[in-house]
């Protein structure tokens, strides 16, 4: 990586005789963002266990601070997602809250209701048979509407763990019209020029139905509710061989496409680091993103360009921040083969039927050795050329872990 400029010159000859404009490329990879999550930098862990990580953050003061990092090494995480009441602030200072992010060089970005944990959730939440229960779902996300005001949030992400074990449980066609009927009064409580971003899982912790079990069920919604309610689309909640491509291609063309919660799996929701996996599937989805915000075409284009990319990972035994640089960089790598691709080239032999030059077009730009780039731009913006070299020899690792210590719980901020 020392040596990136020669690369770099060269790259850049080579693009530029594709077509390729690189000080285009280099200012959309400038102004790329991605959202990293509260939760990420506190423990968690499977069903089965959770495993304490020397230096994990208890509080959300730490977690902006372990967020404020990333965005240090890597240039282009400056906002955190919030998770209500993980992250409620003592006294609701969220004017505190919002300042000290402010001075760690970030911001507050998206804010999650949980409607999961308690015990009353074991039968749902807005899906759930007990009226009073739904109305104490609905409260809480009420609640995470006038915080969205509170820490100037524009997207409100909700995720629902309700649905049924068992056939004959509950009525399916009942849970479906009290989601509609509670949506539609979130709805009507967002704050102006802000969305609701629908996610959906097709099963876990349900395993007979799931109340949202797919895009489809989402986009309906999004369709009945309004303009400001579009799909959020979780890399992991997808059955096996599912083509995401094609789904945020669809919801593109739709205006619906809200965001992504990123990640990767091998066999179900697994939430690994995005692009550990399938690092060609998550090249593929951002080919399409980058074509529509590329292209003429509304409302494609428009929706493209508001595209939140949130992580969303559970790191269980590899750390904290070094898996969340190691996704941003990932992200970051995936943007830049799609930024590549040469699309005028890509168009005439789609248009004129020629398959495998289609696909060889697409396909060469994806083994493009694009880290020469990455480091120019990196060193152009003031970010470390390898941010996690940096980052080990910040020794921030071992701060972390001398301060903090060891602890199970994680709580709000303080």
């Amino acid at each position: 990586m020392n040596n990136h400029r020669a690369a770099y010159d060269l790259l850049a000859e080579n693009l530029e005789a594709e077509g390729v404009d690189v000080l285009g490329v280099k200012q959309a990879l400038k102004t790329q963002h991605i959202e990293t999550p509260s939760w990420g930098y506190a423990n968690s862990g499977t069903r089965f266990k959770a495993f304490a990580w020397p230096g994990a953050a208890t509080t959300t003061r730490q977690k902006l601070d372990d967020a404020a990092m990333v965005h240090k090494m890597t240039g282009i995480a400056p906002s955190v997602a919030i998770h209500i009441p993980w992250d409620r602030p003592q006294d609701d200072d969220y004017d505190g809250m919002c300042q000290y992010a402010q001075e760690q060089g970030i911001h507050i970005g998206a804010v999650n209701p949980n409607v999961f944990q308690d015990d009353e959730y074991k039968l749902g939440s807005l899906g759930n048979p007990d009226p009073s229960i739904q109305e104490q779902a609905l409260d809480h996300i009420l609640e995470c509407c006038q915080i969205m005001t509170k820490v100037k949030s524009n997207d409100l992400s909700l995720w629902f763990a309700d649905g049924t074990n068992y056939a004959g449980q509950d009525s399916l066609r009942g849970r479906k019209q009290r989601f509609e009927d509670r949506l539609r009064i979130v709805y009507e409580h967002l704050p102006s020029n802000s969305r609701m971003l629908i996610e959906y899982k097709f099963f876990e912790p349900t395993f007979y139905s799931t109340d949202l079990p797919d895009w489809g069920t989402s986009y309906a919604f999004c369709l009945k509710l309004g303009p400001q309610a579009q799909v959020l689309v979780d890399l992991g909640h997808h059955a096996s061989g599912v083509n995401i491509e094609q789904i945020v291609a669809f919801l593109l063309d739709e205006g619906r496409l809200g965001g992504f919660h990123l990640n990767n799996r091998k066999y179900a929701d697994d939430d690994l680091i995005v692009g550990s996996v399938n690092p060609y599937e998550l090249f593929l989805i951002y080919h399409e993103l980058t074509g529509a915000a590329q292209s003429e075409d509304e409302p494609a284009r428009s929706t493209a360009q508001r595209v939140a990319y949130m992580l969303d990972q559970c790191h269980n035994v590899e750390g904290k921040l070094v898996p969340i640089i190691y996704s941003v960089l990932n992200c970051q790598e995936a943007y830049a083969k799609s930024l590549v691709v040469p699309r005028e080239r890509l168009a005439a032999a789609q248009a004129e039927g020629q398959v495998l030059e289609a696909h060889r077009i697409l396909s060469e730009a994806y083994r493009t050795d694009v880290r020469p780039l990455l480091a120019q731009v990196r060193e152009e913006m003031g970010a470390p050329i390898d941010p996690i070299a940096a980052y080990r020899a910040s020794g921030y690792e071992e701060k972390i872990r001398s301060e903090r210590g060891v602890a199970a719980a994680s709580g709000g901020f303080q």
